[in-house]
C-alpha cells in the first residue's frame, strides 16, 4: 500500500523504528508500511468515526499446522486452547519462568493451521521458542510471514466494509469477565478468556473480529487485489499513525512498546485478553496465580495526557516518568491524537496518586481519570 499517493513509510520517518519489517522479512520481500497518507489528523477521524483500511503486513506471521497443534499450544502458553474450535480467534502470551511477558500473539484457526501473528521484531522469538519446544508433537511451526499479510478495518464500520469481501455476520468479541481474587476452581468456562469471530475470505486467508475492528490476514499475492476491491467500495486508507492512535486511546498494550523485561500480564490489563486464570500449568503460571490471589500487581499501565508546551513531539519510548525527582516508571507508545492532544501510554508504580503531578522529560503530565 505504499504506491498509493501521499504514503510516507514508517522507515522514512525513523530509520530505527520498530514497526518495519524484520530483516529477515525484508530480505523475503516484505515491504514498508505507511506512517500515513498526507493527512495523520484526517486519517484518525475516519477510524474514530467510519472506517479506515490499514496495511500492518509489517508483523510476523507464524504458521502451526499438525493434528496436535491446539493442545500443545494449550500447554505451552498462557491461554485456554484446548476448546478453540475452527474459525475461532483469541490471544495468547508466552510468559518467562518468572511470568514476565516475552511474548504476545493473536491467534486465528481455520481447522489445519492456528496462525499467530506477532509484533514485528519477536517473530524469529516466538518461532525459536517453539521449535525447541516441539519434541515428538505432531507440529510443524513455520515463518509465514513471505507468504501471508495483515491488513486491519478499523473503526465501528469495519464490518460493514467488510461486506465489500463477501463476508457478513462476524460476532463481536466474547470476552470472559476477570474474577476476583480466591476464585472457586471451576469457576472460569473452560475455553479462551476470549474469542474472536473468525471466517475465510473468497480470495484465501481470514477476517477476524476484534476490539478495534476486523483483521485481515490474506496470501501476499492476493494483497493488492483485495486492497483494491476495499478502496473501489468506497474504503479510506489509514496509516499505521492512525491506528496507532486508536490504540493508545483504548489503553491497549504493545509487548515490546508498552512492557519491560520486568512487566508480568497484569500490569498492562493482558489477563483478560490473554491469560485463563483457571488452567493447568504453563511456564509461568505461578506469579500469575499469586499476583491474582494474594495482591496487587507493583505497576499499572496508564493513559498520560502530555501538556506539549516543552515541545510539539511525543517522547519517544522508554523515556521515564519522574515525580518530585523520582523515576517512577517509564513511557510506552506516545501519540498526537486528534482530540486528546499529546497522550502516552505509560507504566508506573501502582503507589503513584492518579492526581500526581508527574514529569516526561521536561512536559508535565497528568494521568487520566
Amino acid at each position: 500500500m505504499i504506491d498509493i499517493a501521499g504514503a510516507v513509510t514508517t522507515d522514512a520517518i525513523d530509520d530505527k523504528t520498530r514497526d518495519q519489517p524484520e530483516p529477515a522479512h525484508r530480505a523475503a520481500g516484505v515491504g514498508p508500511v505507511a506512517a500515513h497518507y498526507g493527512d495523520p489528523m484526517r486519517e484518525q477521524r475516519l477510524l474514530a468515526t467510519g472506517v479506515g483500511l490499514v496495511d500492518r503486513s509489517h508483523r510476523g506471521v507464524v504458521a502451526v499446522p499438525g493434528e496436535e497443534r491446539i493442545s500443545w499450544l494449550h500447554t505451552l502458553t498462557s491461554q485456554h486452547l484446548a476448546a478453540l474450535a475452527r474459525w475461532q480467534g483469541t490471544e495468547l502470551l508466552v510468559l518467562s519462568p518468572h511470568g514476565h511477558v516475552e511474548q504476545h500473539a493473536m491467534v486465528a484457526d481455520d481447522g489445519e493451521t492456528t496462525w499467530l501473528d506477532t509484533e514485528p521484531g519477536m517473530t524469529e522469538g516466538l518461532l525459536s521458542y517453539l521449535e525447541k519446544m516441539r519434541f515428538f508433537s505432531r507440529v510443524d511451526p513455520r515463518d509465514a510471514t513471505a507468504e501471508h499479510a495483515l491488513l486491519s478495518l478499523v473503526g465501528p464500520e469495519a464490518s460493514g466494509a467488510l461486506d465489500t469481501l463477501g463476508v457478513t455476520g462476524l460476532a463481536g468479541p466474547d470476552v470472559v469477565a476477570v474474577p476476583g481474587p480466591k476464585f472457586r476452581s471451576g469457576e472460569l468456562p473452560a475455553r479462551p478468556s476470549v474469542v474472536y469471530d473468525v471466517k475465510p475470505l473468497p480470495a484465501g486467508g481470514w477476517a477476524r473480529r476484534v476490539a478495534l475492528g476486523v483483521d485481515l490476514l490474506v496470501p501476499r499475492a492476493a494483497m493488492d487485489e483485495v486492497v483494491a476491491e476495499l478502496r473501489g467500495a468506497g474504503v479510506p486508507v489509514a496509516g499505521l499513525w492512525a491506528y496507532e492512535a486508536m490504540r493508545v486511546a483504548a489503553k491497549r498494550a504493545r509487548a515490546g512498546l508498552d512492557t519491560d523485561h520486568r512487566t508480568i500480564p497484569a500490569e498492562v490489563d493482558l489477563i483478560a485478553p490473554a491469560v485463563h486464570l483457571d488452567k493447568g500449568c504453563y511456564r509461568g503460571q505461578e506469579t500469575v496465580a499469586r499476583v491474582h490471589n494474594l495482591g496487587k500487581p507493583p505497576r499499572r499501565l496508564v493513559l498520560l495526557h502530555l501538556d506539549g508546551v516543552a515541545s510539539d513531539q511525543p517522547p519517544v519510548a522508554g523515556t521515564p516518568v519522574t515525580l518530585d525527582g523520582r523515576t517512577v516508571g517509564f513511557v510506552g507508545t506516545a501519540v498526537q491524537h486528534f482530540e486528546l492532544g499529546q497522550v502516552a501510554l505509560a507504566v508506573l508504580k501502582r503507589n503513584t496518586p492518579d492526581d500526581a503531578r508527574l514529569l516526561v522529560g521536561e512536559s508535565a503530565a497528568a494521568i487520566d481519570a
